[in-house]
């Protein structure tokens, strides 16, 4: 009897019972079945999958050795590969040294440079989708391809000749790539286009934005200015401080009797500033601007750098040492690339080596055979926001001038193009001041009522610098100055060196006068009248006052991105410098080991410097905040026995620490957590305690008007404010300083998840490096797939944001040069990952370790240590 008779035969509730069984088991069969079926295709899937990225991979892998023929070469060119697959070009004519540059750069960075390009033009959405609408209606607003634009059509012939040889090399390069693209352009299903002139100008504005962006610092001031009481403003804005070390001033004693440090962290002119008048741009707006102009392609970027040069007289060799790391954010691949290129040329020879810019040719930071150079960012304000007064609108609209006139409002019109969405429309304002087209950036604030104007040194197409030709070129440190003297900008700090032993320092770049060439007017750090004529831009600063050194008598400079100049220079260059103890921590460094204890000088000990986590104000806070822990007075912090023991272990901690900023110490975590968590509790009182705050904006104020405390020199406020604890700035709620102190301490110790023993709290676990790839590290499972490290991941870090070695979660030494003017061969050099974006390469992460660990390459630079070090040799011929 089959099972259904028997069904059939028993009775009507044992029949249903016994189906629901059947098709119970019937069920779990069909449930078994597809699970396994499931998994099946999920492994097959996974295993074809990893398989097709791998394949990708490989394939995408670039040729390195035998020949390659290009149309358009002149003559062969040879491109040799150390074991770090920096690549030695050499040709027989520049032409073809640039052209070949640009094929062998997108050899190893072809998406990079597209994103780059992109990024800068406001084109991400279309390849990235409408996650990215906002930062391409910010970029389109900014108009900054509208600058490269403009900048294209003012170009000399020889410049653009010599970009559209660059450019002939990277789409040779696209060509051969073509059947075999860098995989993510393949995950992300688009070809690149071809390559311009336009493009490389992009790819400068794109460092140009990077490191002189600083329009949303005064939006922001202006707003926390409107919330606070005016007394208490400036000591949020110091603009020097005693502990400044100009490169042209003389080592200050400060060990010296009856020494003036001053009591008050802020220029006395910063209390004469108007207050702003009421309404400001919402602070949503603004918190929101600040993440939307995060580069996505560089996130976190802002400036910061270190610089510094010693003379022979210092040194073993008897000759100068440079050395010279620059501070950006970290991303993969990492922002520089680096190359030796080497050509005759109708001046001579033209033989140099160090970091390009993957999109631009030429070298931006390295040496040839005579002299070599580092920079630092100035941090000059070469951006001003003005009120506009407006009338009429749409097509109709007009503003007024400094001189009273009525002008038509310029309409620029951009199209956005959506991945898998419709094209967006934009209509972007622009006004003209000085000559300079002046977009109005209201739009990116949906509440501001007022029409705000852009004016930046970028919209005038002379300060866009396309050539490293003439700075690669020099033949000695004066021949250097002179080729900086055409410089546009972003505005820099240049130490350089020269093999005839000569040391020196000057700064370049375009820096705005405003007002008056013969007595200029203080840079306003807030938006100001359109109208006032102080603040209007009359020319720049000449070049030849720039603030520059040559063969101090100390033969020491050093700059790291703050004051460099003295009390008695003549021309507002910016409020906002950077706060001073790298800078200090540096002078100190090099003149205790050459006028002190007369130690001669090594490479090995610039490296040791650039390393350096000695950090002086940490240190003396965390002494302050041992002090402040033994004598608080509140109940919570005496009367709870664990929450006193815990405290009581901070402090000693702190008490004991030495100051280095250790990656398995408990006693920076301490400090670093502290001072972060120390700004809310003093800004959030004096915040909600504004009368003229509207209620339905005091939570937002009380949320987060510590976030929109930004400045350049923030640190050195926080350390006066410990140091000097001013009654005007203690909350209510604390009976004194070392309560509210301890409240901080206790504060960053909850906030941050602190263990209960507290020496078991590391700092390198506390604040990590983190380096992603942007489209690889969006997707575990892609991670998965690939089945290669496509990053160094999670990693613990020493130092902090006022270290030598000055690093943050993903920012940090984007590359460390020093130069050896005695043996150009001895002079060394590495990235923080490698040459190449494709994670099955070699030289993927090979920098890395060094890197991480604080070691170095030497830098092969004669044709003889070129040779010896070469591990491949391809032959690009004309074809």
């Amino acid at each position: 009897m089959n099972p259904y008779e028997s069904i059939a035969a028993a009775s009507p509730e044992e029949a249903r019972t016994a189906l629901q069984v059947r098709r119970r088991r019937i069920f779990y069969r069909l449930v078994v079945i597809f699970t396994a079926l499931l998994v099946l295709c999920v492994t097959v899937g996974f295993f074809y999958g990893r398989h097709w990225t791998r394949q990708a991979l490989h394939d995408a892998l670039p040729q390195l050795d035998g020949s390659i023929s290009l149309s358009g070469l002149s003559a062969p060119v040879t491109v040799e590969r150390d074991a770090h697959g920096v690549p030695h070009l050499r040709a027989s004519s520049l032409d073809d040294l640039v052209m070949a540059q640009g094929y062998v750069t997108a050899q190893d960075r072809l998406w990079q440079m597209d994103a780059l390009r992109r990024h800068a033009a406001g084109n991400l959405a279309e390849i990235l989708g409408a996650t990215l609408i906002p930062h391409d209606r910010a970029q389109r607003t900014l108009q900054i391809r509208a600058a490269a634009d403009r900048a294209l059509t003012t170009l000399s012939p020889d410049q653009l000749h010599l970009l559209e040889r660059y450019a002939a090399g990277v789409n040779a390069s696209i060509a051969t790539q073509s059947a075999h693209l860098p995989l993510e352009f393949r995950l992300l299903r688009y070809e690149p286009t071809p390559w311009t002139p336009r493009d490389s100008l992009l790819i400068g504005l794109v460092m140009f934005q990077d490191l002189t962006n600083s329009f949303p610092t005064q939006l922001n001031r202006e707003a926390l200015t409107a919330l606070l009481p005016s007394h208490l403003v400036g000591d949020l804005y110091p603009v020097d401080s005693w502990r400044d070390h100009p490169p042209a001033q003389p080592t200050v004693d400060l060990t010296a009797p009856q020494q003036d440090i001053p009591d008050v962290p802020l220029d006395e002119s910063q209390t004469k500033l108007r207050r702003p008048s009421l309404p400001t741009a919402n602070i949503d707006d603004l918190l929101a601007l600040q993440q939307t102009l995060k580069n996505p392609v560089c996130e976190g970027c802002f400036a910061g750098s270190n610089d510094w040069v010693v003379s022979g007289a210092h040194t073993v060799t008897g000759k100068p040492l440079l050395s010279n790391d620059m501070h950006l954010a970290h991303n993969v691949p990492g922002i520089w690339y680096q190359a030796d290129l080497e050509a005759p040329t109708a001046n001579g020879e033209l033989h140099v080596a160090g970091v390009s810019l993957p999109g631009v040719p030429f070298i931006i930071v390295g040496h040839n055979a005579h002299v070599a150079w580092g920079f630092t960012n100035l941090g000059a304000e070469v951006q001003d926001v003005s009120v506009e007064h407006i009338r009429g609108s749409g097509t109709t609209m007009e503003y007024q001038s400094a001189d009273s006139a009525w002008h038509p409002v310029i309409h620029q019109q951009e199209v956005i193009h959506v991945k898998g969405a419709k094209d967006i429309l934009l209509d972007v304002p622009a006004t003209q001041h000085g000559g300079m087209t002046t977009p109005i950036v209201s739009g990116m604030f949906p509440s501001e009522k007022r029409s705000l104007s852009l004016h930046w040194t970028i919209y005038d197409p002379a300060n866009i610098t396309p050539s490293f030709l003439a700075v690669n070129s020099a033949t000695d440190g004066a021949s250097l100055v002179s080729a900086f003297s055409t410089f546009g900008g972003p505005a820099q700090n240049v130490v350089y060196a020269d093999d005839q032993g000569h040391i020196g320092y000057h700064a370049v770049g375009k820096v705005p006068i405003r007002g008056n060439i013969a007595t200029p007017s203080p840079i306003s750090p807030v938006p100001s009248d359109a109208l006032d004529a102080t603040q209007e831009w009359v020319g720049t600063i000449p070049y030849d006052l720039l603030p520059r050194a040559s063969d101090p008598p100390n033969g020491i400079l050093a700059t790291a991105n703050s004051r460099v100049t003295g009390d008695d220079y003549p021309y507002p260059i910016t409020l906002n410098w950077a706060a001073p103890y790298r800078n200090e921590r540096i002078w100190k460094v090099l003149t205790a080991r050459a006028l002190e204890t007369k130690d001669k000088l090594t490479a090995e000990d610039m490296l040791a410097l650039q390393t350096d986590i000695y950090s002086d104000v940490d240190h003396v806070i965390a002494q302050r905040l041992a002090y402040a822990i033994d004598h608080a007075t509140r109940p919570e912090f005496t009367t709870d026995k664990n929450a006193a023991k815990r405290l009581h272990q901070a402090a000693d901690l702190l008490r004991d620490w030495n100051g280095t900023v250790d990656a398995d110490a408990a006693a920076p975590a301490i400090v670093v957590a502290t001072r972060a968590a120390l700004w809310p509790l003093l800004l959030d009182p004096q915040l909600k305690s504004q009368p003229e705050i509207k209620s339905d904006l005091q939570p937002v104020a009380h949320r987060t008007g510590a976030a929109l405390y930004s400045w350049g020199n923030k640190a050195y406020a926080e350390e006066w404010l410990i140091m000097h604890t001013p009654s005007r700035w203690l909350p209510p709620a604390y009976p004194t300083w070392d309560d509210l102190l301890t409240a901080a301490v206790s504060k960053a110790l909850v906030d941050n998840h602190a263990p209960i023993d507290l020496a078991k709290w590391q700092y390198g676990q506390f604040r990590p490096i983190d380096i992603e790839h942007p489209i690889y590290s969006q997707s575990p499972i892609l991670q998965r797939i690939l089945g290669v490290p496509t990053s160094p991941g999670l990693q613990p870090q020493s130092g902090d944001d006022v270290t030598v070695k000055q690093v943050g979660r993903s920012f940090g030494p984007s590359e460390r040069f020093t130069a050896d003017l005695s043996d150009l061969d001895h002079s060394t050099l590495n990235l923080v990952l490698g040459e190449s974006s494709n994670p099955l390469s070699a030289w993927f992460m090979d920098q890395w370790p060094a890197w991480y660990h604080g070691t170095t390459f030497p830098l092969p630079f004669s044709n003889a240590a070129v040779d010896a070090a070469t591990t491949h040799t391809l032959t690009l011929t004309p074809r």
